[in-house]
């Protein structure tokens, strides 16, 4: 947990280490990046306005290396600070101020959508697309693609059951859990974003396929 705060660090840290987690705090952007690559964390909770690096940096950083969970903590409560954070690879974002109990439950259920807390469970295959939920992999003609832990949920969910229509309601229902406040705006965006990473060309997709008026589907080959 990259946090300036130390007293709020500690409160949340408190929460996190009751609910079985192992948990280290950082002060700042810098040590959050040395700390993550050295450590490899399950999931990363950062603060936007930290020193040094800030929280969207250090996102954007750990998103490009990996595909840790990371979660994003601010100030700033606008939809296009949020649809930003998700834009550039943050699975999941709470602004100020933090009830510890709901990032306890954030973190948990990005966990279990990240395989952290899973079993193994078999690859799902649609013509080039491997979506393997076990290791937390998606791979597209074998070369892995670095998904975050809403992106994977969504391909996931549409790879078990290709060609079947899941709304948009569906889909929060489904991969967003207990988040009350995810509109159909931010399935489009994490979708978007999706097809830029498993699709050669994103505007004819091949695999994630909309159908419009009604929702989503995974292409049936």
């Amino acid at each position: 947990m990259a946090d300036d705060d130390p007293k709020h660090s500690q409160l949340i840290r408190l929460y996190l280490e009751r609910d079985g987690h192992q948990v280290l705090t950082v002060g700042d952007g810098r040590a959050a990046l040395e700390q993550a690559r050295a450590r490899r964390p399950d999931l990363v909770v950062l603060d936007v306005m930290m020193p040094l690096v800030d929280g969207l940096d250090v996102c954007r950083i750990l998103r490009a290396e990996s595909n840790v969970a990371i979660l994003l903590v601010t100030a700033r409560s606008s939809e296009n600070d949020m649809l930003l954070g998700l834009d550039i690879g943050a699975d999941d974002y709470l602004t100020k101020p933090v009830s510890p109990r709901e990032l306890t439950a954030r973190i948990r259920a990005l966990l279990r959508r990240t395989g952290a807390t899973d079993g193994p469970s078999s690859v799902l295959t649609v013509g080039g697309l491997e979506v393997d939920a076990g290791r937390f992999e998606v791979r597209v003609n074998g070369e892995p693609v670095i998904l975050t832990a809403k992106e994977f949920g969504i391909v996931e969910l549409l790879a078990r059951e290709p060609g079947r229509v899941f709304t948009r309601g569906q889909i929060i229902d489904k991969t967003f859990g207990f988040e009350q406040e995810v509109s159909e705006r931010t399935v489009d965006a994490h979708v978007v974003n999706l097809r830029r990473k498993i699709e050669a060309n994103p505007a004819e997709p091949r695999y994630v396929q909309t159908v419009y008026g009604r929702g989503y589907r995974m292409a049936e080959q």
